[in-house]
């Protein structure tokens, strides 16, 4: 070797040890760095971390880590515990609960939480039976029996021992070997007594019948394992809400006002005012249209207790700024005492932070009084916002029916506060049904034979006919609706300098709601994040007809909007937008999906007049939502398993991390065997043990798996797998037809032996045509992968097209829709219509 070679070779062995001691020096300091933090934490936070050590995950762990405050820190745990709530319908924390219990039992027993011992007490509770054994010739040993744990479905033994008499209880595994029990390998236990020898007998027992080494690892591995720890997202959610910055930035004073406009029932409004410097503030540069952009977060504190967090964002454009300041206003509902108000304000384009701690008395609030910011051109553009701040305790309340499936005859019940309610209107789809002057409140309404999602509306009003309250109610809506409603501005009114927008939102159970976005027109206002979904919106200079938007969103950016007009001509004060949304299957000569068509290709006609379609996208770009409905009567029986495997398969190839699928088996009855999830181990787990018996209610669990649609946007597919027709339905073909018509879902159905003749085939193929999807016909369950790979494709490659309806009728009839494409030979796939 030459001298350069040599000098290179010494280059590049330096260079990789110089990387390998960075490498190891980077988990050790992070190791090093956790321990310091824990040693800085307040006594009561190491034991809640020593005693969570067997849930909590390492992000979790380092989130917490980086708390600066106790009431942080506090707020912390409560939401750890929260999303680990087994059942968070109800009042009670079980899994919480049962933890702090054994916890408690553990250090009782064993003064400590880092062994064998606590962590088997933690995840399985006691033993039914608890020997001690202290033999001259063995070191200290336990036997614990089981005679089934929350992990362990069957008899278990385990022996605990404290090797060298000294220190951690470890539990003993046959690969120990029995001599790692005793004191004196070549000696006896005489010393022990019958009990306790019969107890370390069976204990050895048990460990070699059960498999030896390998067989018993696995029981033990079972019995060590953890609840599953929630979705990371939480933790996000929670560091976006605290007003910690950045240790190397340096934050400038905010100066923030505070106002009390008005009550919301029992609490006060809180409205804080920060005046923003126009010349200081940064604009967004993004494009031609610059933007005042800011992130607003806030912690309120009372008594040392993280009593609120909020986050808003304002996006606020540049040409509807005038003069040298402007107004971010913020609302929160508060009860009256004194609290602490920590806020960070981050302009994102002059890249700087503001901070102001503030002390507030919020003051029990009887009647409106005049709002007065310092700045009088701030209080004059609020005024008309906050003239819509509710101040008295008057309210009217729909009282929930029971049950689901509401059809026939419903008595609709009220519950009012306040004296001074003269009348109460009922509404239902927006259509006037009765007006009640005298207590009770209540009315019966015919909901007709079929379940359908109706719209309960009551509107309360004094004697002069001014609106006090009001309330609303979806019926029929599943427990997948996810939804939105405008309650200010009121339609149709007329607003000059500002308005009062507020939405309420119904999330779906155990579902989370990521944020709430409210436009002006198209132009982003302001996104919250936590309720009150309430924001003042500062109106633009001599705007005439405009409306105001509300957008809820879920973690997988599925959305719901509502939408109002304001300063309406008289015409249009009653005008309802009908927006139509369509998911398109284009098909070629040989049935197979096409791509790369743009808006332009597309010509929809509804009721035979031509719409101008507003958006466009590919789904590629959306979720999913589909669901496997699968006969399983008793003529099922040869084909089930098939049918199984190849459902198996279908949600193995569709699901990508935002869509969701739900198995819905029927025989005489319908059955939610799994509801929507993205868990493939769920939806086996579904599929397994199915059998086929009894007959078919076919069309009533079509009706039951379509309500269980209901609420949910975006691209929708159900694909029923039946090999018999209708035996036992209580609604007919033409009520199920009307039904599926309405519910928007494409409807994929496989007929499994069917008769081309039938008349079941004719039925399932016109469900299918009517609602967006195809109809196939199959001789055996073995078709069925095939047929799955069609559906999967013809989902993956469909179009999204929206329009504005020109038909502004107030009527519920049914309307035909009819696309068609600019190129030839291609054939257009849509729901053949719709009920408004």
């Amino acid at each position: 070797m030459n001298g350069d070679s040599y000098s290179r070779s010494l280059v590049v062995l330096v260079v990789l040890a110089t990387l390998a001691l960075a490498f190891l020096a980077g988990p050790v300091d992070a190791a090093k760095k956790t321990k310091e933090q824990i040693a800085n934490l307040p006594a009561q936070y190491r034991l809640w971390l020593q005693s969570v050590d067997l849930l909590i995950t390492k992000e979790e762990k380092k989130a917490f880590l980086e708390l600066k405050k106790d009431y942080q820190r506090d707020a912390f745990i409560e939401r750890f515990w929260s999303f680990r709530d087994p059942y968070p319908q109800t009042l009670r924390n079980e899994l919480k609960e049962r933890w702090i219990s054994r916890t408690e039992e553990a250090l009782s027993m064993f003064g400590r939480l880092d062994e064998d011992r606590s962590r088997t007490l933690l995840l399985n509770g006691s033993p039914e039976v608890r020997i001690e054994i202290k033999c001259t010739e063995v070191w200290p040993l336990e036997v614990w029996y089981y005679q089934r744990t929350e992990n362990v479905g069957s008899e278990i033994l385990l022996m605990f021992y404290q090797s060298g008499g000294l220190g951690v209880f470890r539990l003993w595994y046959p690969s120990d070997g029995a001599n790692a029990l005793l004191r004196y390998p070549s000696g006896n236990i005489s010393s022990c007594n019958l009990r306790d020898l019969e107890a370390i007998q069976a204990a050895l027992n048990f460990a070699q019948l059960s498999g030896g080494v390998l067989g018993f690892g696995s029981l033990v591995a079972s019995l060590f394992d953890t609840p599953e720890p929630p979705s990371g997202e939480w933790m996000g959610t929670f560091h976006a809400y605290s007003t910690d910055i950045p240790e190397d930035v340096e934050a400038v004073d905010a100066a923030v006002e505070i106002e009390y406009p008005g009550r919301h029932q029992s609490r006060t409004v809180v409205q804080g005012i920060i005046s923003i410097d126009t010349e200081k503030a940064g604009v967004s540069t993004l494009s031609e249209f610059g933007s005042y952009n800011f992130i607003l977060t806030g912690e309120v504190v009372r008594d040392e207790k993280l009593f609120d967090s909020f986050r808003y964002q304002f996006n606020i454009p540049e040409s509807d700024i005038e003069g040298d300041k402007f107004p971010l206003v913020f609302e929160r509902y508060l009860r009256p005492g004194d609290y602490l108000l920590n806020l960070k304000l981050e302009d994102l384009n002059a890249k700087e932070f503001y901070l102001a701690s503030k002390e507030i008395s919020v003051p029990l609030v009887e009647h409106l009084k005049p709002v007065t910011p310092k700045d009088s051109e701030t209080a004059r553009i609020l005024a008309e916002a906050n003239a819509a701040i509710s101040t008295g305790d008057t309210t009217i309340q729909i009282v929930q029916p029971r049950g689901e499936l509401q059809t026939g005859m419903l008595r609709v019940d009220t519950l009012t506060t306040g004296s001074d309610i003269a009348v109460v209107e009922f509404i239902i789809d927006g259509k006037p049904l009765f007006t009640k002057r005298t207590p009770p409140f209540s009315v019966e309404v015919d909901l007709g034979s079929l379940p359908r999602m109706r719209t309960l509306a009551v509107i309360a009003r004094d004697a002069e006919g001014n609106e006090l309250a009001r309330d609303e109610l979806s019926l029929n809506t599943g427990a997948q609706r996810f939804d939105v409603r405008l309650i200010e501005p009121h339609r149709g009114q007329t607003y000059f300098n500002s308005l009062r927008a507020e939405a309420q939102v119904l999330v779906p159970e155990d579902k989370i709601l990521e944020r709430v976005e409210f436009y002006y027109n198209e132009t982003l206002v302001a996104t919250l994040y936590q309720p009150p979904f309430a924001q003042p919106i500062l109106l633009p200079a001599q705007e005439e007809l405009a409306y105001v938007r509300v957008v809820a969103y879920q973690p997988d950016e599925n959305s719901v909007e509502d939408s109002v007009f304001i300063n309406a001509p008289d015409y249009m004060e009653n005008l309802e937008i009908q927006f139509v949304e369509l998911f398109i299957s284009v098909l070629d000569k040989e049935k197979h999906p096409v791509g790369g068509l743009e808006m332009g290709d597309f010509v929809v006609f509804e009721d035979g007049v031509q719409q101008e379609p507003r958006r466009f996208d590919l789904v590629t770009n959306l979720p999913i939502h589909a669901g496997i409905m699968l006969d399983v009567s008793g003529s099922m029986v040869e084909n089930l398993e098939i049918a199984q495997r190849a459902a198996l398969r279908f949600f193995e190839e569709i699901l990508e991390p935002r869509d969701r699928a739900v198995l819905i088996t029927f025989n005489d009855h319908p059955n939610l065997q799994v509801k929507f999830t993205n868990e493939i181990e769920k939806l086996a787990g579904g599929l397994a043990g199915l059998k086929a018996e009894r007959g078919t209610a076919l069309y009533d669990s079509l009706i039951f798996a379509l309500y269980y649609f209901n609420g949910i946007k975006g691209q929708r597919a159900l694909i029923l797998l039946s090999d018999g027709k209708d035996e036992h339905s209580r609604f007919s073909f033409e009520n199920t037809l009307e039904y599926a018509q309405r519910a928007g879902v494409a409807i994929y159905t496989i007929g499994l032996n069917i008769s081309k003749r039938g008349d079941a085939r004719k039925k399932l193929n016109r469900i299918a045509e009517e609602t967006g999807g195809r109809g196939f016909l199959i001789h055996s369950a073995g078709e069925l992968p095939a047929i799955y790979e069609t559906i999967q494709q013809e989902l993956r490659s469909r179009y999204y097209l929206a329009y504005q309806s020109g038909n502004t009728a107030e009527d519920t009839d049914f309307r035909t829709l009819d696309v068609e494409l600019s190129r030839p030979g291609l054939e257009a796939k849509t729901m053949r219509g719709y009920y408004p």
